[in-house]
Formats: C-alpha cells, structure tokens, sequence
C-alpha cells in the first residue's frame, strides 16, 4: 500500500537547507523520530552526536558535501547515509546537492548491509522513491532545486 509522505523544512541557513520526510497523518518527520528513538540510549549516544554535530557543521558551514556521506542505495539515486565513520547508528539521507539535504530515518547496524535489515532497508527504499518522484518533478519543471531550497513542494504530497 502507499504511503502519503510530505517534505518538511527542518532548518534553513543563507546557504544550505536541511530537510525531512513526513508521512501522512504523522506529527513528527522521520529525521525527529530517529533523534527521539536514540537520545536517551546510551550506547549509541556518542554515534548520534556524531551525526548530529555533522550536520550541524554542513549546514552552517561548506554544505553537505558528497565527501562527508557513505554512498548508499544504488548508483542512479543519491541515498547516501551517516556517518562515514564506523559507529553503531546510520542516518539515511537524500543528498539532492551540496546545499540540499533530506535527512530520513536510520537505526542501528547490526548486520554487513543495509539490505539484510528490514527497517534500514525499508527507510533507503522510502529514500529511493522519493528520489524518483522528485527526479521526475523537476524534469517536468514542477519542482526547482536552488540554492538551500527546494521549491514547489509546499502542500505537495508524494505516493511511496
């Protein structure tokens, strides 16, 4: 079945934008969800200061930078994920340029690939379609990617 899933801006700077996926009917996007799951576990404290304090940095700072990520996914899309260091925590993301990020969900790596995980599997499809869906958006001119922000996304929801 579809999911209804929208774009939410979660911090802007002059520059660079940080954004997350909202699924329909939810009060929280994925990126807050996985912060809320992992803030009071403290094996795992270290590794979500790391990612946060990443894209804290990206943010104010050069942007998300396709050397700051691990490749994910497959090679036409641009799933990427945090951080590119070992640790026990991994943030699935979109990174639609160096000044544009869509932060979705992550979780604990317990197994070599994501792909042997459900739920990790699950949050890097999600992150696919959506690529795809916004890929196509902007080739029909519907949906511009400028500089930190993404335009014509406000009240638009896409089917996952």
């Amino acid at each position: 079945m579809a999911k209804k899933v929208a774009i939410k801006t979660l911090k802007q700077t002059e520059k660079n934008g940080l954004f997350s996926l909202v699924f329909e009917n939810e009060a929280y996007s994925e990126f807050e969800k996985f912060i809320e799951m992992f803030k009071n576990e403290a094996d795992v404290a270290k590794d979500l200061n790391v990612i946060l304090s990443y894209i804290e940095q990206m943010i104010n700072g050069a942007g998300f930078l396709e050397r700051y990520f691990r490749p994910e996914g497959k090679m036409r899309d641009d799933v990427c994920a945090l951080p590119v260091v070992s640790g026990k925590l991994r943030l699935y993301c979109l990174r639609l340029s160096d000044s544009i990020l869509i932060a979705g969900g992550g979780g604990r790596k317990t197994t070599k690939t994501y792909e042997e995980d459900a739920n990790l599997n699950g949050y890097v499809i999600s992150l696919q379609k959506l690529d795809e869906l916004i890929k196509a958006e902007v080739r029909k001119g519907n949906i511009v990617i400028e500089s930190g922000t993404i335009r014509g996304t406000d009240n638009k929801t896409f089917e996952l």
